[in-house]
């Protein structure tokens, strides 16, 4: 039995960002469910599905930028990681900060990863589909561990 496909959220307020990462989907022929919040308060809202619909399906991964109005990413991860039914979302910064002192409160926060966001097509590329292979590879949490990894 094949694992459902992994659901993808967006949380950025730059629409240049957002367009180019979807770009990068679209040159990578990924078809994962893309959904996009403009920051903390609304990426909650859907995960948690307070806005009148359903929560984000799992198995989900998050693109989370750390510089956003009304919930940055640093508070989002601190609201995440307290919230019990969203403590293991799989979280991947990527943001224009390459600042030590960023990076090291990011995985104090347990992200999966942190990335510098390029301007380059080709780095973006790269960096979108390493994160491709990783959720095709990796066993998801609130999965069962005899499922094979979600397919993209």
């Amino acid at each position: 039995m094949l694992a459902p496909s992994v659901s993808i959220m967006i949380v950025d307020d730059d629409k240049i960002d957002i367009m180019a990462l979807r770009r990068c989907f679209r040159a990578l022929d990924i078809q994962n469910p893309v959904v996009e919040a403009r920051n903390g308060v609304e990426a909650l809202a859907q995960l948690r599905g307070t806005e009148g619909e359903g929560a984000l399906p799992q198995p989900r991964l998050v693109l989370l930028d750390l510089n956003m109005p009304r919930m940055g990413g640093l508070e989002f991860l601190d609201e995440v990681r307290r919230d019990p039914t969203l403590q293991r979302t799989l979280i991947f910064v990527l943001t224009t900060s390459g600042a030590l002192e960023d990076r090291n409160r990011c995985y104090d926060r347990n992200v999966a990863g942190y990335m510098i966001k390029h301007r380059d097509n080709r780095a973006s590329l790269e960096t979108v589909a390493m994160l491709q292979q990783y959720w095709n590879t990796v066993s998801f949490p609130n999965s069962s561990p005899a499922d094979p990894a979600p397919n993209s």
